[in-house]
């Protein structure tokens, strides 16, 4: 199926095919919480880009080829930046070598056989394949030339990427190299609240303590003044506190 097959011929690379960026709401969540925490895991990378639902265009002639837009693709030795699309001709010819798709109830058996003879015709080394209606992952890696299988039990590391995947919960659950899980972004600030809550907290129960300290310290003070007032009304009548009894 050509997704631009409905396009003016006369505009040889389109930046959109015309399709919406995801069918539902799991599918968009998923999109967006993978290409955003990539995009995080390599922000101090400037060699490493990573785009979401953009259209790759792998050879100059499309109407020969035509091109694919990848839910989320990471291009290593890639500068980062805007692109409309991204040609790779004009990338040092380098593809896509990490791709993921989020499934959705459309997709059909053949639209994810042609994604998938099209990433290994091309040159992706590692696609991955979520579909979360069934919690189910599909991961293909190039080995010999090509996209084969892979057999995992409970969980991967993507040898590109450094990410875990586990599959042994509810839900696929992806960690950095650093152990941290993946979070959306309504996560993230759910325990950006929480933390700051957390924090407010802490410096709230350190001003009390410091007004206490600082209640005793007046106190003590003021104890100190009473029992200096004393002992010199004591010496005005002659009587000398400090004397030896």
């Amino acid at each position: 199926m050509n997704p631009l097959a409905h396009f003016d011929p006369d505009d040889p690379y389109p930046e959109s095919d015309g399709l919406p960026m995801a069918e539902n709401t799991d599918q968009y969540d998923w999109l967006v919480k993978i290409k955003d925490n990539l995009e995080l895991l390599f922000a101090d990378r400037p060699e490493v880009f990573v785009a979401g639902n953009l259209l790759w265009y792998p050879r100059p002639d499309r109407h020969a080829v035509h091109p694919m837009g990848p839910d989320v693709m990471v291009v290593f030795g890639r500068p980062k930046g805007r692109r409309g699309s991204y040609k790779q001709w004009e990338e040092d010819g380098i593809p896509p070598q990490v791709v993921f798709e989020i499934r959705s109830p459309s997709n059909s058996r053949d639209e994810m056989a042609e994604k998938l003879a099209y990433y290994d015709r091309y040159g992706v080394e590692e696609y991955y394949v979520y579909d979360p209606a069934d919690n189910s992952l599909g991961i293909w890696r190039r080995q010999g030339g090509d996209l084969a299988p892979v057999s995992y039990l409970g969980g991967w590391t993507s040898p590109r990427l450094g990410v875990r995947f586990v599959t042994s919960g509810p839900v696929l659950e992806l960690f950095g190299p650093d152990g941290r899980p993946f979070r959306s972004f309504v996560e993230t600030g759910r325990l950006a609240e929480r933390e700051q809550a957390r924090a407010e907290q802490e410096a709230a129960r350190a001003d009390q303590e410091a007004a206490r300290a600082t209640a005793v310290a007046a106190e003590a003070q003021q104890a100190q003044a009473r029992a200096e007032r004393l002992a010199q009304r004591l010496r005005e009548l002659g009587l000398d506190p400090d004397a030896p009894g």
